[in-house]
């Protein structure tokens, strides 16, 4: 029996191409029982990213069947997309979690952009939010791209404004990306293939128009796919999603995940205040004095009632 290791690039649901040490490209499925170190209930067992240990099969040397999954440094997950009860998990062994948005063709919601960050903070991933197309922007909007880098920043996150096929626009980009593992996430139609054609030539990703009537960009990516950058790293590209949903986050814990609002917590009078209606709320009395932002606010009781739903 002779076992190789590789590297998930691509899965297909039923097959995946891995990456071995020696830089060749491999078919590879699943055997009945896999070993896999966490005990994660997801419908899909191996990411991509992923390191896996593969028996090769008789007579096919680019061929073989994934025997193991080894641990992974972390993974990030959303709602399956086939049943809301389960996960889905998106990428394994990330080191910076991306999301492109943008501000109008289509118009990315607060929501959205909240929902990712508070999945990346619940699986520890640092994250990042490019916003696109911000040479198509009036000048109200681009009041709402100063607005939106203000109230990221203050959370502690960088928003880089950039215009995918304007190269000097995304150079502060590539630097924040050379020799990490990326997820780039975000709605369809917000450029995601466009911006990663740019940053590596010969990607040819397959890209589509916005739609004019619903404004709403059209599925491209059908499966998770990673790919190497010509200055070192590599990019996950992810199917686009309309919604990132959230899934096994308490709603007791979700204040956690909103990083200004983690930092003030252990000024609350109890020690499991929702910063709902509670006296002596640290959070609630920051929102007041306008020490914390009202946006992020409201966007964390929207996101409280949604998981309150579920009880």
């Amino acid at each position: 029996m002779h076992l190789v290791e590789g590297l998930v690039y691509k899965s297909t649901g039923s097959w995946y191409q891995i990456r071995d040490a020696q830089g060749r490209m491999r078919q590879a499925r699943i055997i009945g029982k896999m070993k896999i170190d966490e005990e994660i209930s997801s419908t899909n067992p191996v990411a991509v990213g992923d390191v896996v240990v593969c028996e090769e099969e008789p007579g096919g040397e680019n061929n073989c069947m994934i025997q193991s999954v080894k641990k992974r440094h972390n993974y990030i997950v959303r709602v399956s997309p086939h049943n809301k009860n389960q996960k889905h998990i998106v990428a394994a062994n990330i080191d910076l979690a991306l999301v492109v948005v943008t501000i109008a063709e289509p118009r990315t919601s607060l929501g959205f952009i909240d929902r990712f960050l508070i999945t990346a903070e619940a699986y520890h991933i640092p994250a990042l939010i490019v916003v696109n197309k911000v040479d198509l922007l009036k000048p109200r909007q681009k009041e709402q791209l100063h607005h939106w880098a203000e109230l990221y920043q203050a959370a502690g996150y960088d928003l880089l404004p950039v215009v995918a096929l304007d190269p000097q626009t995304i150079l502060p980009l590539q630097e924040r990306l050379t020799n990490k593992t990326t997820l780039f996430s975000g709605h369809s139609g917000v450029g995601k293939s466009t911006l990663i054609n740019q940053l590596m030539p010969g990607a040819n990703l397959k890209t589509t128009e916005v739609s004019s009537w619903s404004g709403k960009g059209q599925h491209t990516t059908t499966f998770a796919e990673m790919f190497d950058l010509p200055f070192g790293g590599r990019i996950i590209d992810t199917p686009g999603v309309r919604e990132f949903g959230l899934i096994d986050i308490e709603k007791e814990e979700l204040s956690h995940y909103f990083p200004e609002m983690r930092a003030l917590l252990n000024n609350c009078r109890f020690n499991n205040c929702l910063h709902l209606n509670e006296p002596g709320c640290a959070v609630k009395e920051a929102v007041g004095v306008g020490a914390l932002s009202e946006d992020r606010y409201i966007s964390y009781l929207t996101i409280m009632d949604s998981l309150e739903k579920k009880w």
